[in-house]
C-alpha cells in the first residue's frame, strides 16, 4: 500500500529526525578521523598493516548491508536500527582499548559492521517518513554532519562514542515507533537471500584483501594477489548484475554515479590528511582543520542542492555541474607539491566539495524515482551498498597506491631504517619534522609525487562519472511514501500489516 499523505511533522517526527543525524555523525566520525591520527597510532602500536585500520572498517560497513536491508523487511526498523548501534559501541569499545593492531583492527571491522547496517536504516527509515519529492532537503540536513564533525572531531574518541551511542539507542527506543510485519519466525527467516549475503561477504573481503597486499606484500602478479582478485570480482560480478539489471537506465546511470562519487569522496577524505601531515608538517588535528575547505563545501552544497530540487524537481543539470566540478578540483589537487600554497589547496578542495555535495544528493533520485515507492527500502540498501563499497575502494585503492608509489620515491637510505620497508613508512609521517636536509625536503617531495598519483586517478574516476550522467532521463519524484512502514502514530497499528501486506 502507498500513501499520498505524509507522516505529520510533530515533536516525535523530529525527535526521529534527531536520532537519524546523531547516527549519521558517528558514522561520519569513524571513517573520517582515522586518518588524521592514523600516523600517530602506527607509531605507538606498531606493526604494518595500518591499510587494514581503514579497509576493515570501509569493508564491514559494505559487507553487511545486504543483509541488514533484509532484516529490517523481516523484523522492522527499530530492532535492526538498535542491534547496529549495539554493534557499533561494542566496536567502539574494543577500538578505545586496544593495546596491538591486531586489536585495533578487529574493532574497527566491528565498527563498520554497525556502521554500514546504521547508514543504510537512516536512509530507508528517511523514505518511510518523507516522499522523494521532499527528501533533498532531510538528505541536505543529514550532510551536515560534516560541518559538525569537523568541529567536534579533535573532542572525540571511540571512548566517547559509548555515551553517545547511549543516548541515540534512547531516542530510537523511545521514538522510532515504525509498523512492522506480522508473521511467523521461520516464515520471516526463509525470506532472507542467505547464499547472496554469504557470497557478497566473502568476495568483498577477497577483493580488498588482494588490493591491501598488491604490491607491498606481495607483487601484483602473484597468485596471492591474483587469486583472491579474480575470484572476489567474479563473486561481486554474480551478486551485482542481476540487481543491476533495473527497469531503465537512469537506474543504472544512478546507482553507477552513486559508487563513482563515492570513492572521490573516500579517497579525498581519508587522505587529504597525508598531504598536509608529511608534506606540511601539521599535526593530527592541525591537519584535519586543513581540510576544511572540503567539509566547509560539501554540507552546505548538499543542504542548498536539496532545497532546489525540491522547488524545480529536475536532478541532471545539477548532477552534470557536479561532475564537471569534481574533474575540475581533482585536476587541481594533481598539481600540488610539496611546497605549494595552503591556500591554493584549500581552493582546490573547496571546488571538489561543492561537486561532492551535489552528487551525494542527487544520485538519489535517478535510482528512486525509477523504482516504486514500495521498493524503495530494498533500492536504498542496495544504493547505500554500493556507496559504502565504493568507500573500500578509496581507502584501499588509494593507499595501495600511496604505498607502491613511495616504495620507489622515497631515498632508499631512508627506507633501510624501517625494518618492513615501504610497508610501514607512514610511521615516518611523525619523524619527518626532525630529519635533517637534504633528506627532509626529499621525503616530503616523495609523499607529494605519491600523492599527485592517487589526485590523478581521481580525474578519471570523476570524467567516468560525467559520461556515465548522460545516461539519465528526467522522471517525475515520487510525491507518496510506503504506507505499510509509516508510523505507528500516524495510521493503522502494526497488527494489521499483515493483513496489507496479504492483500
Amino acid at each position: 500500500m502507498t500513501s499520498s499523505g505524509t507522516t505529520p511533522r510533530d515533536l516525535g517526527f523530529w525527535l526521529i529526525i534527531v536520532a537519524l543525524f546523531i547516527a549519521t555523525l558517528l558514522t561520519a566520525i569513524e571513517f573520517t578521523a582515522i586518518g588524521t591520527a592514523l600516523p600517530v597510532i602506527v607509531n605507538d602500536l606498531g606493526g604494518g598493516q595500518f591499510v587494514w585500520v581503514g579497509s576493515a572498517y570501509t569493508l564491514g560497513s559494505a559487507a553487511l548491508l545486504p543483509f541488514t536491508g533484509g532484516l529490517a523487511q523481516i523484523f522492522g526498523r527499530r530492532p535492526v536500527m538498535l542491534g547496529s548501534l549495539l554493534l557499533f559501541c561494542i566496536g567502539s569499545a574494543v577500538c578505545g582499548a586496544s593495546k596491538t593492531m591486531n586489536m585495533l583492527i578487529a574493532g574497527r571491522t566491528i565498527q563498520g559492521l554497525g556502521s554500514g547496517s546504521l547508514t543504510a536504516l537512516v536512509q530507508i527509515i528517511i523514505a518511510d517518513l518523507v516522499p522523494l519529492r521532499e527528501r533533498g532537503s532531510f538528505n541536505g540536513l543529514m550532510a551536515l554532519q560534516v560541518d559538525a564533525l569537523r568541529l567536534a572531531r579533535p573532542f572525540l574518541t571511540s571512548h566517547l562514542n559509548l555515551p553517545i551511542c547511549a543516548l541515540d539507542a534512547v531516542l530510537v527506543a523511545v521514538f522510532l515507533r515504525l509498523r512492522t510485519p506480522v508473521a511467523p519466525l521461520c516464515e520471516k527467516l526463509r525470506r532472507m537471500d542467505w547464499f547472496g549475503n554469504l557470497l557478497i561477504i566473502s568476495s568483498s573481503t577477497s577483493v580488498v584483501i588482494a588490493l591491501t597486499w598488491g604490491g607491498i606484500e606481495f607483487p601484483w602478479t602473484s597468485a596471492r594477489v591474483l587469486v583472491p582478485l579474480i575470484l572476489g570480482l567474479l563473486g561481486l560480478i554474480a551478486f551485482i548484475v542481476p540487481l543491476m539489471l533495473v527497469p531503465d537506465r537512469t537506474a543504472f546511470s544512478g546507482y553507477a554515479q552513486n559508487f563513482l562519487m563515492g570513492v572521490v569522496l573516500a579517497t579525498i577524505a581519508y587522505w587529504l590528511s597525508v598531504y598536509f601531515q608529511a608534506c606540511k608538517e601539521a599535526s593530527p588535528i592541525a591537519a584535519g582543520v586543513d581540510g576544511f575547505g572540503l567539509s566547509y563545501a560539501i554540507s552546505p552544497t548538499a543542504i542548498i542542492i536539496g532545497l532546489v530540487i525540491q522547488k524545480t524537481q529536475r536532478y541532471r543539470q545539477p548532477l552534470w555541474f557536479g561532475w564537471a566540478l569534481m574533474i575540475l578540483g581533482t585536476a587541481l589537487m594533481s598539481t600540488l607539491k610539496a611546497d605549494t600554497a595552503r591556500g591554493k589547496s584549500y581552493g582546490y578542495q573547496f571546488l571538489v566539495g561543492v561537486g561532492i555535495g551535489i552528487t551525494y544528493i542527487e544520485t538519489y533520485f535517478p535510482v528512486l524515482s525509477s523504482v516504486a515507492v514500495t521498493q524503495a527500502a530494498p533500492a536504498l540498501a542496495f544504493f547505500t551498498f554500493l556507496r559504502n563499497f565504493a568507500l573500500v575502494w578509496g581507502v584501499t585503492l588509494g593507499g595501495a597506491i600511496l604505498q607502491n608509489q613511495l616504495k620507489h620515491n622515497l631515498p632508499a637510505d631512508y627506507l633501510k631504517l624501517f625494518p618492513h620497508g615501504a610497508e610501514i613508512a607512514f610511521s615516518a609521517i611523525p619523524t619527518i619534522a626532525e630529519l635533517q636536509q637534504p633528506l627532509k625536503d626529499e621525503v616530503r617531495k616523495a609523499f607529494a609525487d605519491a600523492l599527485q598519483v592517487v589526485w590523478e586517478v581521481l580525474i578519471a574516476v570523476s570524467a567516468l562519472g560525467l559520461l556515465i550522467s548522460g545516461m539519465m532521463k528526467h522522471l517525475p519524484l515520487h510525491t507518496s511514501v510506503d504506507s505499510a512502514w509509516g508510523r505507528q502514530e500516524a495510521g493503522a497499528k502494526s497488527e494489521d500489516v499483515e493483513s496489507n501486506d496479504k492483500a
